[in-house]
């Protein structure tokens, strides 16, 4: 069953202990964080002592993606913060195995992001080493994109490396998803859907959740 993950930059920031107990008792399953940092980025969000706050008040696995410049120099503080899979981008690291191998010696999932216009081949060789890879189907920074449907081309081709190499890595789509679209999503090879605005300018949480899942 492919996993839900509401992307809580889209949620309501006053209230956001509400938020996320609506959002845990729609179904989901993780709860996506996305940091931004200005630089790698055009926008700014937040830092590891919110990620700690909202550790602190949800009940589901915190999926933090770091769209940061030099992310090696912040993974403990994000993982001490409570990041239970912490995800960073290929085009921002340069030294993107030793950053890899760092998250996971800290007892985190590590998961490596791709953004549209990189190829999956360029993966080839982190991939036998991350739990996820997260698939950028907009241009990372901004939420309420839509989705480039060039995106599923990519992911077709990036399951049948996992596939062939028999591989256990996950796929995470991130961006301009939502229930009209996560059928073909799924189809093509995801196994976690980050839904943003079409989770949280829904009417009802838990059908947003259902018509994902059933396409």
């Amino acid at each position: 069953m492919v996993l839900i993950a509401p992307s809580i930059l889209s949620a309501n920031f006053l209230d956001l202990r509400a938020e996320l107990k609506a959002t845990e008792e729609a179904g989901a399953d993780l709860f996506h964080v996305d940091v931004m940092d200005g630089s790698f980025v055009p926008n700014i969000t937040i830092g590891p002592f919110v990620i700690q706050q909202i550790k602190e008040a949800a009940r589901l696995p915190l999926d933090v993606h770091l769209m940061i410049e030099s992310p090696d120099r912040y993974i403990a503080d994000f993982v001490k913060a409570g990041a239970d899979t912490l995800t960073i981008h290929l085009e921002a690291d340069r030294h993107l195995h030793r950053s890899v191998s760092y998250i996971k010696e800290l007892g985190c999932k590590a998961g490596v992001a791709i953004n549209p216009a990189t190829p999956v081949e360029s993966l080839q060789d982190i991939l036998p080493e991350v739990d996820v890879v997260v698939l950028m189907s907009v241009n990372p920074g901004f939420g309420g994109q839509s989705f480039i449907w060039r995106s599923i081309e990519k992911l077709i081709r990036l399951k049948r490396m996992i596939d062939q190499r028999g591989l256990d890595t996950l796929i995470e789509v991130d961006g301009g998803v939502s229930p009209k679209n996560a059928a073909q999503v799924v189809d093509a090879g995801a196994g976690i859907l980050v839904m943003g605005s079409a989770f949280y300018k829904s009417k009802d949480y838990m059908e947003t959740v259902r018509s994902a899942r059933s396409g």
